[in-house]
């Protein structure tokens, strides 16, 4: 459903789709104003922590490059002496109503499969929850972290945060500029202008914003993990290139950049994997996300590639975030 909607929310010229949704979209503006308004003048509490909490969001749905973000921030601030922690919902998995500690070999289909990235990658602990408050106690109680961070979240504002990073995807931009469901946006554009962070992935370069890189030029095998292989090895090849995330194409987009001939495979995001989805009537290499591996490890053969990625900041994010981080709360 999502996918289908896509298409007509980053259409360049209004749809008939577009135009049938645009009622509701005033509807659901409406409820994000009278929501922003309650939490604004306390008619709905906000909890606070004794940690600072950094919040990663979008303003659109689907993917937008939010987990490196969290994993990189998680990585920065160990160099700097904090001790993070991460909160997530656990989108794509059953355990979402009461805080789960996350772990290395959690089941995604019970933790989902970006949560199990982020405590594989960050090395942090991890607690989901949709009750971002309930998950943030959770962390507290059973952990002596320093700093939290929200992965989503930006519109959960019963958690009181003391910094806000929304990512922007710099190719899609904000689609057709409406709220859902005629269009992407969770809340209107103008609340670009109270984050204290905007960080655009890809496209062009925007003085407003500071720019991420996501990066990544080894594939490993998932039947092998201790086998790496430089992407250029399968340069003017045929892949079956698979995609279970927000943005598919910005990854098929990366491998065609390093010259693989790839058979696209789109799949809905968080999407469970079953070995029968790769009955493909061939035996040519499969090559996927970091984040879709996680769903296929346990049954993977020698086909099987993912490419992990990488993200680098602008210098001076880095600055200000330990500024902001250093004030009195």
């Amino acid at each position: 459903m999502i996918l289908n909607l896509q298409r007509h929310w980053y259409c360049r010229s209004l749809t008939w789709l577009t135009l049938l949704l645009l009622p509701f979209s005033y509807l659901f503006r409406l409820i994000v104003f009278l929501r922003l308004f309650f939490y604004k003048h306390q008619f709905i509490k906000t909890q606070h922590f004794p940690v600072p909490i950094i919040v990663i969001g979008n303003l659109t749905v689907g993917g937008t490059g939010k987990t490196p973000i969290v994993i990189w921030l998680a990585d920065f601030l160990k160099t700097q002496n904090w001790r993070p922690g991460i909160i997530s919902r656990g989108f794509g998995g059953s355990k979402q109503t009461t805080p789960f500690v996350v772990k290395e070999h959690s089941d995604p289909k019970v933790v989902g499969d970006e949560a199990i990235l982020l405590v594989r990658k960050s090395e942090c602990p991890v607690v989901i929850c949709a009750d971002r408050v309930a998950a943030a106690k959770k962390l507290l109680e059973i952990t002596d972290c320093n700093v939290i961070l929200s992965d989503d979240g930006l519109q959960h504002y019963r958690l009181a945060r003391d910094i806000e990073i929304a990512v922007l995807d710099g190719d899609r931009q904000l689609g057709n500029g409406f709220l859902m469901p005629a269009g992407p946006l969770r809340e209107s554009q103008a609340r670009l202008n109270q984050v204290d962070f905007v960080i655009q992935q890809g496209g062009s370069e925007n003085e407003k914003y500071y720019h991420m890189q996501v990066k990544g030029n080894e594939l490993v095998s998932l039947a092998n993990p201790k086998t790496h292989i430089p992407v250029a090895h399968f340069k003017n090849t045929s892949v079956h290139a698979v995609a279970g995330i927000g943005n598919p194409q910005r990854f098929f987009a990366s491998l065609r950049e390093q010259g693989l001939q790839i058979i696209e495979h789109v799949f809905p995001d968080h999407y469970l994997y079953e070995k029968k989805d790769f009955n493909f009537p061939d035996t040519l290499p499969i090559v996927m996300t970091e984040k879709d591996k996680v769903k296929c490890e346990s049954w993977a053969d020698e086909r099987f590639w993912y490419l992990p990625v990488v993200a680098t900041i602008d210098e001076s994010f880095k600055k200000k975030l330990l500024f902001l981080l250093s004030r009195p709360r």
